[in-house]
């Protein structure tokens, strides 16, 4: 300001037009850029100041429209909560280099052969994640509802969002998972959940970094609950009691009981007689016997 000969009774800026700079011309872990974005925004007043010859006692007010004719455009858009429930759609938490981040995750089903497409432009762990997410789903299917047989006539299509940013990291799993169950289970996913931790081939919920970023962008989106690894349970002593205040904290071990806290509806377990394990079983006994047994049901 001062370098631009302004004096703070010549202008008024509150506390939302900061907030609004600050996230949408900004992406920094640090400061320096925030500086020159505030020193070409007093320098594009300075300069409409001595066009117009109307320096007054009056100070000018900037608002949401000036700070676009002086800034231009928004240079980064932030993710926007769903307005109601969807199936298929979930909100993960992700660490950037400039904090905290929503990563929205979205699967769609289409009648097909099995394949799975993922995009997004996505990392090799994030990858990873997708297929042990699948893989535990298609171990535990007739538990989570879903008819095995339908692996065989579905294509699975999961993308990420935002796709010109590149991602990475094993903290998406559990939000992976949520969204393929909802997809499979044609079940709703509650808007105002969000959550974080990486999933195994058999369902356990690993420990993720980055806890009080995710936290802060959770709160910063609205969201109300947060479900996080039972391991990183001890992180929280770290936290200030403000931030875990306003969120309601869900501590999880294994995926399934993601499903009870985010998913809007209940998921209903269907025959075991469907089970991989029950086919195989059967499939290997020897045929008489198989006739024997069915000789007994009639």
């Amino acid at each position: 300001m001062n370098k631009n000969i302004l004096k703070n009774n010549e202008f008024k800026l509150d506390k939302s037009v900061i907030t609004k700079i600050v996230r949408h011309y900004t992406r920094e872990s640090g400061v320096r850029g925030l500086e020159k974005v505030f020193d070409k925004l007093f320098r594009k007043l300075v300069l409409q100041f001595e066009k117009t010859k109307s320096r007054s006692k009056k100070p000018f007010v900037f608002d949401a429209k000036t700070i676009v004719n002086f800034l231009g455009p928004e240079k980064f858009k932030e993710s926007v909560l769903e307005k109601k429930n969807l199936v298929g759609i979930t909100n993960g938490l992700a660490w950037t280099q400039v904090g905290g981040d929503i990563l929205n995750i979205e699967v769609n089903l289409s009648s097909g052969k099995g394949l799975i497409n993922a995009t997004g432009k996505l990392g090799d762990v994030m990858k990873e994640s997708i297929t042990a997410a699948l893989g535990y789903i298609k171990s535990n299917s007739v538990e989570f509802g879903v008819n095995p047989k339908v692996f065989d006539k579905v294509d699975i299509h999961l993308h990420v969002p935002e796709g010109a940013t590149p991602k990475d990291g094993p903290s998406a799993g559990i939000t992976i998972f949520t969204a393929l169950i909802s997809s499979l289970t044609d079940l709703k996913i509650k808007r105002d959940v969000a959550m974080t931790g990486e999933i195994t081939l058999k369902g356990r919920v690993l420990p993720i970094g980055g806890l009080k970023e995710k936290l802060l962008a959770a709160i910063r989106y609205g969201i109300k609950t947060v479900i996080i690894p039972k391991e990183n349970e001890k992180d929280l002593s770290e936290i200030q009691k403000d931030i875990q205040n306003k969120l309601n904290i869900k501590k999880v071990e294994f995926a399934r009981e993601v499903l009870d806290i985010a998913i809007d509806g209940k998921i209903n377990k269907i025959n075991k007689k469907l089970d991989w394990r029950h086919i195989v079983t059967e499939s290997m006994k020897p045929k008489n016997q198989q006739n024997q047994e069915k000789t007994f049901v009639n």
